[in-house]
Order: C-alpha cells, then structure tokens, then sequence
C-alpha cells in the first residue's frame, strides 16, 4: 500500500510539467500583450526578453511556495494521506480547468485556481474529518481552513479588479494628454522625464517584487532595499532621467521601446516569481511531505502534517527545470497565442474582428458612459473641450499596411503605461502583502488605458465592453467551479483510492489529448484559404483579381450548402440540415466583415481607383444577395423538418433534384472559370440566365397544376415547395447578376 503514495508523487511531477505548460499558455497574456500589441520591437526580441524575465523570475520563486504548504489550510489538522488525496485533486482539477480556459483563448487567473482549489479540497476533506468524527461538528471546519487568509484573497480580487482598471485609465488620460498621439514629435526632455518616471517604476518593481523571494540574494542585501527605499527611488529616478536624455538626444534612440523592454522583462520575472507555486507548488509540496513522513515510520494514516507548518526552502535545481519549461512553452505553445490574442484584440485602437457579441449589460454601461461624458463635457468651457480633443487626435490613417506584420495595436506610449502602471500596483500590494493576481493587474490596466485612450469608440465599445464582461465572468467562474471540481475530486479519490485515481489520470490525459487535437485542427483551419480574405489590391485591375477568389469561394460553398440541404430535406436528416445552417452563418458573418471593412478598403485605394471601389461595393452587395438567399433556404428546411412536417413528395424531391443538378453543373463551370482565370468564358454562362429562368418556371408551374389537381397534397409542403424554388430562383438571380458585373468590368480593363 505505501507505494501507491510513490506512485502518486510520480504523477504529481508528470501532472507539474502538464500544469507548467498549460499555466504559460494561459499566463503568457500578462507579459506579452503590451509589447507585442505595440510592435515595438521585434517578435523575437519580445520572446528572449521575456525567457530571460522567466529564467530570473522562477529562481526567486523559493519563497513563494509556502502558499501551496500553509496559506489556505492548517496543515497540522491533517495526516500525510489526507494531504496527499488534497495535493492529487487539486493538480488534477488545475490542469483541466486552465485548459479549458486556454482552449477558448480566455485569459483567466492561475492565482485563483489554485487557491480556490486547495481550498474546496481542503473544506470537503475537513468535512469528511467531520463527519467520521464523533466529537467535532460543521462549526469545527475553521479550525482546518485558513479563513482569515481565503476571506483576505476573495477581497484582494475584487479590489484588484477595480483599482487596476481606474489608475490605468486615469495615468493614460494624463500621459496622452501630455504626450498625444504625435508622441515622437515632442521635445527630448519631455521624452526623457516620461522616461525617467516608467524606468524608475519598474526598477522598484524589480527590486520590491522580484527580489524579496530569491534565495541567491542575500538577507543583507534585502534589508538594505527595504531601509533604504526612497533614496532607492530618488537615485534610480536621477539616473534614468539622464540615461533616457542619452538615449534620445545622442543615440536618437526611442525611449519609449527601451522602457518596453525592460517592462517586459520585469513582468515576466514578476510572473515567474509569483505564478510559478501555482504550476509545481503543490507537486513540491507533496514532495516534501512524502520526504518527511518516509523518515518518520509512521503509517501514513497516523502522520501528521504538522511539518508543513514549518519553512521549508525549495531546491534550486527544481525551480531552473521549472523555468526551462516556461521558457520552452512560451515559445512554442499555439494556445497562448490565442489567449494573448483575445487581450490584444480588446485593447485594440483601430477595427478588428470583434470575437464578442454585445449584451444587455453591455449596451447598458456604455448608453449610461456616453450620457455622462456628455454631461462631463457640459461643465468644461468649449474651448477646454477643443483642446483636449486636440490632444487625442490620432493620425491620419496610414495607408500602407504590411500583410505579414499589420499595424499596432496600439501605440508605444500605451504600451510603457501599461507595464508602468501595472509594476507599480504590483509592487505597492507587495510590500504590502496583499493577495494579488498578475493576470487581473495586468488586463485590467490594458482595458483600462483603452478605454482612457478612447479606443472604445462608438464603433466598437459594446463589443469591447462585452468582452471584458465575458473574461471577468471567466474569473468569477474560475473560482467557484475550481472549488467545486477540486472538492468533487477529492471526494471521489477518498472513496476509491488507487483505482480511482489512475481512472481520474487516464480522463485527464484522454481530456488533455482531444483539446489539442481540437485546437490544432481549429488552428490549422484558420489558417486554409476556405475563408473570404480582406481585399488587400489598391488598382482596379488588382480588386478584379482578387475579387475571383471571392467569387469562386462563395461559388464552391454555395454548391456545396445547397446541395447538402437539399439531400439532407429530401432525407429528413436533421443533422445534416444543421450544419448546412451552419456553413450559412460562416459565410452571412464572413460577408458582413467585408462589409464593415469598406471604409478601410477604400482609404487604402489610389486617389485614381474611384471606379475600383464602384466595383468592389456592388461584388459584395451581389455576394451578400446570395448568401440571404442560402440563409433563407436553409432556415425554412431546417425549420420544416425540425417541426416533424410531412416528408416532400416524390415529386417534389424530383423536380428539386433536377434544378440541383442543373444548377450544380453550372456552379461546378462558374468555379472552374475562376479559378482558372478564364473570364472571357462568362459570356457563355451569362448567355444560359434565360434557360435557368425558364427551368425554374417551369417547376413552378407544375407545382401549381398538382395543388389544384391533387387533394391530398400537404399545404406546409406546398408553402415549402413554393419558397424553395421562388428563393432558389432569386439566388440564380444573384449569382449571374454577379457573373455579368465582373464580366463587364473585366472587359473594361481590357
């Protein structure tokens, strides 16, 4: 029986190296959103910035691992197998939680998780105390859990989340006001304070934050900072005011993206340093206990845990592996791309593809923002409104757009705020041991000193607004469902002991594998051509290219959905009705962005190309027609079947087959044509629009003869047949209408 307790330390370490990677993917977003949403420096700049932070940051960690030993639960009220059930629920709730979060591409916090979960296994373990007890009862259960310390967490959060947001918004407002949007055009000095006032921030984050728990670092050494910290302060300030004057006025260097660089550096360290308990704090911790109750000879049921209670420092060989990992998995990992993407894409100072819907709360809060502001802007003088409007103009748009790099998402005065402000608060909770996760600090600044820097603009705010909703949602969530997963687990694990535990590990694993193969076939399929791709051409004759490729995708996929519907109605396959209904919506929403795209598009085009942006805005209004119409086709088919309507008849299934072949025939040539680029082909195609028409009559009027001449046909089938074919005629409409404009402007170019 006593090697069940190796084998669970065995699978511990495996479940810590799992976490490590899945706790990166995750937190990822906290170093590198600033830096890589500014496009500063280069990407792989960022990255070895970043792994060195990392690298430094884990060997300081040491300290920080008595959260995982003693911060939520009283360790001496438990017996080594009682905490070893505790430390294997919550590595396993841990992983599956965080991956669950990654493969949405939410950013949630690994602080929290854990927390939460050592707490709701520790609570359900101390309940099962309870109940085999025959002196203790449920008023008892605070002598096993540290409340004080879960109660001081709950209120860290809360405060973290509001005060993160407001102090971003109000530094930002001040700094753009200061600086504006033409930031580089401003006089050196004004460079070199702004400069002076971020490095200094960060160097005392350095210091106070990252420091306090290294083991290389000498008490002396630590004593000293924590003594002398205003004239810490005071100095840096006076050094980096001078180093940044050097560094603009000799080396004409930006010293916006040194004080990123650096920032990013101190972030990423302060992560590792922090963050790193919440990946192998508790497999460490499970370590050391094993380590001590082995030595003991006691049976494991009898040993008491009150060894914990003591400070125990973790090795240092354990804590580089944990960094090498880190570093590795941030520079390989595709999920924290996607978690750094919903971040960016939030703070985002121009249009993006909104991944959020809006929501009552949401139109709410920015109805109720737009109120006030122009109620605020009532009690300025107009000119005091003039001028600070002045200050947040932002530049002409810039044309050229690099189709690998893109434009920032937002500029390198954002960028140092952000990583300012957020080392500041980090390093004031610090010093005054107040809970905090890195995660919310940092987003929260983000969204902040977006919505100061008035990227939330009326075009996108509820989106925006929706979205930071959805991930502080994610948050709260995060916390209950950990507390509740990881007490489910420590329960199902205290009644089924060994067997139990391999079952939850071989779910684990199974869980873990289909989300990577689920990612990774997401991640591949954003990134094949079966989408519609912004037009990128600035001449005519380059849209006309372009354009084919659009044409011949909708073409393709228009075949394909109508084809499908039509097998699935004639079948009453609800399933494959459904997912016709789904292509449908890919394509509506596809359309509409190259619709909300056209004021970018047409600024993007030569001053000559007027009759380029003519074309391009009638192509979409056509592809738009189409896509109405297959949307209207596969809501009524799906809607007659779903209701559990008659089946067609056989002659109406006859009739629409025909028009399917019919119309499949001409899709297949109209595709060909496109691809090929063989245009002077359409006037053939286009000489065919009559006979199409004419096919489609008649199929109608047959349709009219049987609903006179036949008694028993079905009125909802009828009402179906009749919509199908009128829509069907509508989208053949459509389509050739498509066909003749390209025509006609391919000829033009000639």
């Amino acid at each position: 029986m006593d090697n069940i307790y190796l084998l669970m330390i065995v699978a511990l370490a495996v479940l810590a190296i799992a976490d490590l990677v899945v706790g990166v993917s995750n937190d990822a977003v906290n170093f590198l959103n600033s830096a890589i949403g500014s496009k500063a420096v280069s990407f792989k700049t960022i990255m070895i910035v970043a792994s060195l932070g990392i690298a430094f940051g884990a060997l300081s960690s040491s300290g920080m691992m008595e959260v995982a030993r003693k911060g939520i639960f009283m360790p001496s009220e438990f017996y080594f197998n009682e905490i070893m059930i505790i430390f294997m629920a919550v590595m396993i709730t841990d992983i599956l939680l965080l991956d669950f979060f990654n493969t949405l591409g939410m950013p949630t916090s690994t602080t929290v998780s854990i927390v939460f979960e050592l707490l709701g296994a520790a609570v359900v373990m101390s309940l099962i105390k309870i109940s085999i007890s025959d002196t203790q009862t449920i008023s008892d259960l605070g002598q096993y859990i540290n409340t004080a310390k879960a109660t001081e967490i709950i209120l860290g959060i809360l405060l973290s989340v509001v005060v993160a947001f407001s102090v971003g918004a109000f530094v930002q407002y001040a700094s753009r006001l200061l600086l504006t949007f033409r930031f580089e055009e401003k006089a050196k000095w004004v460079a070199a304070l702004f400069g002076g006032i971020a490095a200094t921030a960060i160097t005392y984050f350095i210091l106070i934050k990252g420091l306090k728990g290294a083991s290389f670092v000498s008490g002396d050494f630590k004593l000293f900072v924590s003594e002398n910290t205003v004239m810490i302060v005071a100095i840096s300030f006076a050094l980096w005011v001078g180093l940044s004057a050097l560094i603009t006025g000799v080396f004409k260097m930006s010293v916006y993206k040194f004080i990123i660089i650096i920032g990013t550096f101190a972030i990423a360290m302060a992560f590792a340093g922090n963050d790193l308990v919440n990946f192998i704090g508790v497999p460490i911790a499970a370590w050391q206990s094993y380590e001590a109750w082995v030595t003991s000879g006691v049976p494991a049921t009898e040993f008491s845990m009150e060894v914990m209670s003591k400070k125990v420092p973790t090795p240092t060989l354990l804590l580089f592996a944990a960094g090498i990992i880190m570093v590795l998995t941030l520079w390989f990992s595709k999920k924290a791309k996607a978690v750094l993407k919903t971040s960016i894409d939030l703070s985002s100072q121009d249009s993006v593809k909104e991944r959020f819907e809006p929501n009552f709360v949401s139109r709410g809060l920015v109805r109720f923002t737009t109120l006030a502001s122009k109620y605020q802007a009532t009690l300025l003088p107009e000119s005091w409104n003039k001028k600070i409007d002045e200050r947040f103009k932002k530049p002409k748009f810039i044309k050229a757009i690099d189709k690998e790099e893109g434009l920032p998402a937002f500029d390198m005065v954002r960028a140092a705020v952000n990583l300012m402000v957020a080392s500041i608060l980090i390093s004031i909770a610090t010093s005054m041991k107040l809970p905090l996760s890195t995660t919310y600090v940092t987003f929260m600044v983000a969204m902040g000193t977006s919505l100061a820097d008035r990227a939330w603009g009326r075009e996108s705010a509820v989106y925006r607004v929706a979205g930071v909703l959805n991930v502080i949602g994610g948050w709260f969530f995060t916390a209950f469902s950990a507390f509740i997963a990881a007490g489910v687990m420590a329960y199902l694990i205290y009644i089924g002991e060994a067997p139990m535990i391999a079952v939850l590990l071989l779910i684990t694993i199974l869980i873990l594998v289909r989300n990577y193969i689920s990612h990774k076939k997401k991640s591949n399929g954003s990134n094949t051509n079966s989408g519609l791709k912004k037009t990128e051409s600035k001449t005519v004759q380059g849209i006309i290219q372009e354009s084919a490729d659009h044409i011949s995708n909708v073409v393709s996929r228009t075949n394909k959905i109508y084809s499908n519907m039509l097998a699935g109605l004639a079948k009453e396959d609800l399933s494959k009705l459904k997912k016709s209904r789904k292509g449908v919506e890919k394509l509506n929403a596809e359309v509409d962005e190259l619709r909300d795209d056209i004021f970018y598009f047409i600024k993007n085009l030569d001053e000559t190309s007027v009759r380029g942006s003519n074309f391009y805005i009638i192509i979409l209004g056509y592809l738009q027609d189409v896509a109405q119409s297959l949307d209207f086709l596969a809501k009524a088919s799906y809607k007659h079947i779903n209701n559990n309507h008659k089946a067609l008849r056989f002659n109406q299934i006859k009739d629409l087959q025909d028009i399917d072949n019919s119309f499949g025939s001409l899709l297949n040539e109209i595709e060909t044509i496109f691809n090929n680029r063989e245009f002077e082909k359409l006037g053939d195609i286009i000489n065919r629009k009559q006979k199409a028409q004419n096919d489609l009559a008649v199929k109608i009027a047959s349709q009219i003869t049987r609903t006179r001449t036949e008694e028993y046909d079905s009125p909802k089938n009828t009402a179906l047949h009749f919509s199908l074919l009128l829509e069907t005629k509508d989208l053949v409409a459509a389509i050739m209408n498509l066909i003749e404009e390209y025509y006609n402007s391919y000829n033009k170019e000639l």
